[in-house]
C-alpha cells in the first residue's frame, strides 16, 4: 500500500502540483480513507519529501536505460530530454514553483542531488561526444557542465518564464539547442538539426 500511495502522489503532485494537491485528493482518488494515509506517512511534508525521491530515482532509472542504448552522444541528450517531456505531459503548471515555494528544504535537497547527477550525465556525455566528434575537442568539460545546468535550472526557477508547463519544455528544448550549438563541431551541428527536425515531427 505505502509503494501504491507513493506513486499516485507522485504522479498527482506532478500533474497539479505539491501544494494544490491535498491528502484528502490523495485519499479521494484512491478510494481510501485518509486515516489509510497517515498510517504510513504521518503528515503531507512527509508525503511530498518521499514522493519527490521516488520520482527522482525513476528519473535516474530512466536515464540509465537511455544510456545503456548507446546513443550517440546528441541523440542521448534528446533521449533524455524525452524522459522529462514525457513525465511532465499532464502538467498545465510547473510543480517545480510550487516545491521551491512551500517546500524550501525539500527543492533544495533535490537540487542538490540533480547537480551530482546531472554533472556525472552531462561530463559522460561531453566525453563521448568528443571522442565520436560531435563536439570539439577544446571545450572545458566541467565549465560546460555547470554553464548547462545553471541554465536549465533558471528556467524552472525562474518565474518570469511564466509558470506553463509546456512552454517551459519548450523553452528546456530551445537551451539544450543553444548547449549542443555552442560546443558542436560541424558534424555535430547536422547531428543537432537532424533530432530538432525529429522531435518537432514526434511533438
Amino acid at each position: 500500500m505505502r509503494e501504491n500511495i507513493l506513486h499516485k502522489a507522485a504522479e498527482m503532485f506532478l500533474s497539479y502540483g505539491f501544494k494544490s494537491v491535498t491528502m484528502d485528493d490523495i485519499a479521494t482518488e484512491m478510494s481510501v480513507s485518509k486515516k489509510t494515509l497517515y498510517k504510513y506517512f504521518s503528515n503531507k511534508v512527509e508525503l511530498v519529501e518521499a514522493s519527490v525521491e521516488t520520482v527522482q530515482e525513476t528519473i535516474d532509472k530512466a536515464i540509465l536505460d537511455v544510456k545503456n542504448k548507446k546513443f550517440n552522444a546528441i541523440e542521448e541528450e534528446f533521449a533524455v530530454k524525452a524522459i522529462f517531456k514525457e513525465m511532465f505531459k499532464k502538467a498545465k503548471n510547473s510543480p517545480m514553483f510550487q516545491l521551491k515555494k512551500y517546500y524550501p528544504e525539500t527543492f533544495q535537497r533535490l537540487k542538490e542531488r540533480e547537480v551530482c547527477v546531472f554533472e556525472d550525465c552531462n561530463l559522460d556525455n561531453l566525453i563521448n561526444g568528443k571522442k565520436q566528434g560531435l563536439y570539439r575537442e577544446e571545450i572545458n568539460n566541467k565549465l560546460i557542465a555547470k554553464f548547462y545546468f545553471t541554465l536549465i535550472f533558471e528556467i524552472f526557477e525562474n518565474e518570469s518564464h511564466g509558470k506553463n508547463m509546456q512552454e517551459l519544455m519548450k523553452l528546456e528544448y530551445k537551451v539544450l539547442e543553444y548547449h549542443i550549438r555552442a560546443i558542436a563541431t560541424p558534424k555535430g551541428v547536422k547531428e543537432l538539426e537532424k533530432q530538432i527536425e525529429l522531435n518537432f515531427l514526434l511533438t
